[in-house]
């Protein structure tokens, strides 16, 4: 159709020429490979490198960061005779204790005593009816009397023979018969009025006034607390140890932080054949009454001293599962001010007999010896220490249990 455009027609030599494709030469390719190595290696090398400078400047920043000293209390080991003891569990029982009782029966009409008084010796406790013996006892006086008025008359007869000599025995006879009679009467009077064998302290009272009390009933116990027995036994082996005289000391549980001492009195002369124990008896004053019969006690025999070892306080040693140990303080050279450089080092030690807040150690230190006696906890391995001039905490004296 004239006047329609069907298609675009661009001439021959109007088209741009077709550019020709040239691989690259092998020599151009390894260039290239070389220059995208290189970059990867800087990026590589920059990383390392900046990790490696990261690292030292935190191990720098680390090390300049070190915490100060520790504050720790310091003592230096000893050398001590050590006191040597066999320990054994033993009993207090009283020197003399015992439960009033009556010989003779009768009504109370008299008590004299209050529970738990303290009572001196011939003091009177309680007093049984005695009204009919002192009615026999009068009459017997009278008959002894009469007796003894008729054998005067008798005896002055029979010196004149005017009577005859039987009068005189026969009224002998009656007279000692009558003075028999009034010893028992005045025996059984002293019967009823009982009072205390010795001094000492009253138990409980178990009895009451108008009670009728029977022959053997108890009235109230008394126990001498002055004086008491200490009974304890000790392993065979230890026998030829120990003697009559030697000290123990005491503790107990009651009265703890406290000591008593007593003197061995009595030694069994025989061996307990299911134990295999020797009976010991100690005896001990009791001033102040504290310590009672049935009491249980820890007592120690004091044997002859061990010879000297190294002694440390009992604060200064580390007790666990794994072993006992201390902190040995050593100079480890000199700072920038020229004064020592002082570290802990934990050291094992084998610890023997403790006493008196102190321990023996047996191994594993040498008298002169420095080590940490307070502040472990705030203590490592090889750190650094500053040693205060405190002392180490002591316990108390007397220590009130919780």
């Amino acid at each position: 159709m004239d006047g329609e455009i069907t298609g675009t027609t661009i001439a021959p030599e109007l088209r741009p020429a077709a550019r020709a494709y040239t691989p690259p030469t092998p020599a151009k390719r390894r260039r290239r490979f070389v220059i995208v190595g290189l970059l990867l290696a800087l990026v590589l090398g920059g990383l390392y490198g900046f990790n490696t400078w990261r690292q030292s400047m935190i191990h720098s920043y680390l090390t300049s960061m070190k915490p100060p000293p520790a504050q720790i209390s310091a003592v230096a080991a000893t050398s001590e005779a050590v006191p040597h003891f066999a320990s054994g569990i033993g009993s207090l029982a009283a020197v003399r204790q015992v439960t009033v009782m009556p010989e003779v029966g009768g009504r109370i009409t008299e008590i004299d005593f209050e529970s738990g008084a303290h009572v001196k010796a011939g003091d009177k406790l309680v007093q049984i009816n005695d009204a009919p013996d002192l009615g026999d006892l009068a009459n017997y006086q009278a008959q002894a009397r009469w007796a003894q008025v008729s054998l005067q008359r008798a005896q002055s007869l029979a010196k004149v023979q005017f009577g005859p000599q039987a009068n005189v025995d026969q009224w002998q006879s009656q007279l000692d018969e009558a003075k028999a009679q009034i010893d028992k009467t005045q025996a059984i009077i002293a019967q009823k009025e009982i009072r205390a064998p010795f001094a000492g302290r009253l138990g409980v009272r178990q009895i009451n006034l108008g009670q009728f009390l029977n022959p053997g009933a108890a009235i109230v116990s008394l126990t001498d607390l002055s004086t008491l027995y200490v009974n304890f036994t000790l392993p065979t082996q230890l026998a030829p140890q120990i003697a009559v005289g030697q000290k123990v000391e005491l503790t107990a549980d009651a009265f703890p932080g406290r000591k008593f001492e007593a003197k061995i009195t009595t030694i069994e002369p025989q061996i307990s054949a299911s134990t295999r124990t020797i009976a010991v008896q100690a005896t001990m004053p009791n001033p102040d009454e504290a310590l009672l019969p049935g009491m249980f006690v820890n007592a120690a025999v004091v044997l002859p001293d061990q010879a000297p070892e190294v002694v440390l306080p009992e604060t200064a040693v580390d007790y666990t599962l794994y072993g006992d140990s201390v902190y040995l303080i050593r100079q480890d050279g000199t700072d920038g001010d020229g004064k020592p450089i002082l570290t802990a080092h934990r050291t094992p030690v084998t610890t023997g007999l403790r006493w008196n807040n102190k321990v023996a150690v047996l191994s594993g230190l040498k008298p002169g010896d420095q080590v940490v006696a307070a502040g472990q906890n705030k203590v490592q391995d090889n750190a650094r220490v500053t040693v205060t001039g405190n002392a180490p905490p002591q316990p108390p004296a007397n220590p009130t249990p919780q």
